[in-house]
């Protein structure tokens, strides 16, 4: 089975020989292509929508996987009990959504030792998140695949957590620069994005800015005095975050 680039980078990331829960499982396309590539000897399919969920159990089905992979109907982590999985992956919802499933499933994460998530949108929200709950982002990824880019954040549960993230959202002066990747930058921009940064990275946040100057120009368009305040104040960021892409693009050369 070949997954998309997506769900490929998202299994790269599952340790060998780990039973995993994968929430809004859609189709069970990666629990299946885990178990068969030898990744995971164990998974749990979930899915809160019947659709979805029967498309998974005709998939699981047809594979001869039946025994292997567990495909549940339930919201969020309500599909697995304590202990049951030691790695948790969920992928292509919003990073609300995402902290949110996270957050009210608090006590089904014992025992699990990674989370592998991709948000679609929100990636700041998750950082905070795994920051906030001593979850240390050991590593982060982006790709482009059918004109949409893509991050995937993978965060292990360690006892240095609390040093390692310290460490790691350290802020970063950037050389030849007047700008510095603060703490919040980095929660943005990711940390280990921001410190290998490749085209799609570039591409993502030339976007970025171009979506704050698109609401800047509407804005401008006001003649209430609060608009223009708000106006000069996007302008002011949209030139900040014009140096620091130009900085980091140096920086590469």
């Amino acid at each position: 089975m070949k997954l998309s680039a997506r769900l490929q980078q998202i299994c790269d990331q599952l340790p060998e020989g780990c039973r995993f829960a994968d929430i809004g499982s859609d189709h069970a396309l990666l629990p299946v292509a885990a178990l068969k590539n030898g990744k995971a000897v164990f998974a749990v399919a979930g899915e809160v929508n019947d659709g979805p969920l029967e498309a998974a159990k005709r998939q699981v089905h047809s594979s001869g996987l039946q025994e292997r992979i567990s495909v549940r109907k339930g919201n969020g982590l309500e599909v697995i009990t304590p202990g049951e999985v030691d790695v948790i992956t969920i992928a292509g919802m919003g990073g609300a959504l995402i902290v949110s499933i996270l957050s009210e499933g608090m006590s089904k994460l014992d025992g699990v030792e990674r989370l592998i998530l991709q948000p679609n949108v929100g990636e700041d929200l998750v950082r905070r998140w795994l920051l906030e709950q001593d979850w240390y982002l050991s590593s982060e990824s982006i790709l482009e695949e059918d004109g949409k880019i893509y991050e995937v954040l993978t965060a292990d549960r360690t006892g240095q957590a609390g040093d390692l993230n310290r460490q790691l959202y350290t802020d970063r002066p950037l050389p030849g620069c007047g700008q510095q990747l603060t703490k919040e930058r980095l929660l943005l921009m990711g940390p280990w994005l921001s410190e290998r940064p490749d085209a799609v990275f570039f591409d993502k946040w030339s976007s970025e800015i171009e979506k704050l100057e698109k609401v800047r120009r509407q804005i401008s368009k006001s003649e209430l005095e609060a608009s223009r305040i708000k106006a000069e104040e996007l302008g002011l960021q949209i030139e900040q975050w014009k140096e620091i892409l130009a900085c980091m693009q140096k920086d590469k050369l």
